[in-house]
């Protein structure tokens, strides 16, 4: 079917308590495998595509295969801007044909965030584009999201509610202890699952998680085996999926993971099969295992049977 707004995705996943997971697309494969995936699970899905990965792929190559790949699967389908830098980009997506785009001006002061969300807002609304953005700021490192330790910290619920009132987005990326990338956690994992039950009694509205790939140890161990460099990598636990998710989150957005099992997959051939030189015998093998990754995070989050 044709592309949907992330706005009318978000209304039943609000009302039944699931999320839904935003997967980020970097190459033709990914998105087969998250479009497969979808089909079989019949679950709504969220294509999210990263500046970098709008680099990588060519702006219009990525958006024409998220479009052609859309329209030959029956379940939901959005495609999102995900941590658009700056209102040029995200204006640049809308008039593309995106159904949602993330503005990301977490890094600015509290009114110019408000500004440029507003922004957006205004010219996202009148074509029922969904528009996301982020209050605190996350740890870690993934694409061009690049963040110290000591420049994270988490979303005040108090300025959140002025936030959403002001700035008029329709979901909220919030900050509660997750980070970007597969080094999330330094020992046991904690989220401020308080801090989200209040955000979203104060808003209202769709909250999401960012950085929130599990980062499965069997995925690593075998990633290292095959000679990544992984050491001391962890992630966030299906339990706190779900306990984030009954809290008000809807949104999870889901990349390392994809990564890793991608990763893992073509060191893996690459290190048994010497004499393969088919790039279909290599990208192949990986492009399922991704799909495996994400028919499981949808069984997790809820979202399998929904569509």
């Amino acid at each position: 079917m044709p592309l949907v707004s992330l706005i009318d995705m978000y209304k039943p996943a609000n009302e039944q308590a699931y999320a839904i997971g935003a997967f980020n697309v970097n190459n033709m494969e990914f998105i087969q495998s998250a479009l497969e995936a979808a089909e079989e699970k019949k679950s709504p899905i969220i294509l999210s595509a990263s500046t970098s990965a709008l680099e990588y792929g060519s702006f219009f190559y990525l958006v024409d295969l998220v479009k052609t790949g859309a329209a030959k699967v029956s379940v939901p389908v959005a495609l999102n801007l995900d941590h658009g830098a700056s209102i040029e980009e995200a204006e640049k997506c809308i008039n593309a044909g995106f159904t949602a785009v993330m503005i990301d001006a977490s890094h600015e002061d509290f009114e110019e965030n408000i500004r440029m969300t507003a922004e957006v807002v205004k010219m996202a609304k009148p074509k029922n584009i969904c528009v996301e953005a982020e209050l605190g700021r996350l740890g870690g490192i993934e694409d061009d999201v690049n963040v110290d330790e000591k420049d994270a910290f988490l979303t005040d619920p108090a300025q959140a509610e002025d936030f959403v009132k002001r700035s008029g987005c329709n979901a909220l990326a919030v900050a509660v202890g997750t980070s970007h990338g597969a080094y999330k956690f330094k020992s046991e994992a904690k989220l401020a699952m308080s801090r989200i039950a209040y955000i979203k009694m104060s808003t209202g509205i769709t909250l999401v998680l960012h950085g929130a790939s599990g980062v499965d140890p069997e995925v690593v161990a075998k990633a290292i085996k095959y000679g990544a460099e992984l050491p001391g990598a962890k992630g966030v636990p299906d339990e706190a999926y779900r306990e984030a998710i009954s809290l008000g989150v809807n949104k999870i957005n889901i990349d390392t993971d994809l990564r890793l099992a991608w990763v893992a997959s073509v060191r893996e051939i690459l290190a048994n099969s010497p004499k393969v030189f088919d790039p279909r015998k290599i990208l192949g093998p990986a492009r399922d295992e991704v799909k495996k990754v994400i028919m499981n995070k949808m069984d997790i989050i809820g979202s399998a049977g929904k569509a």
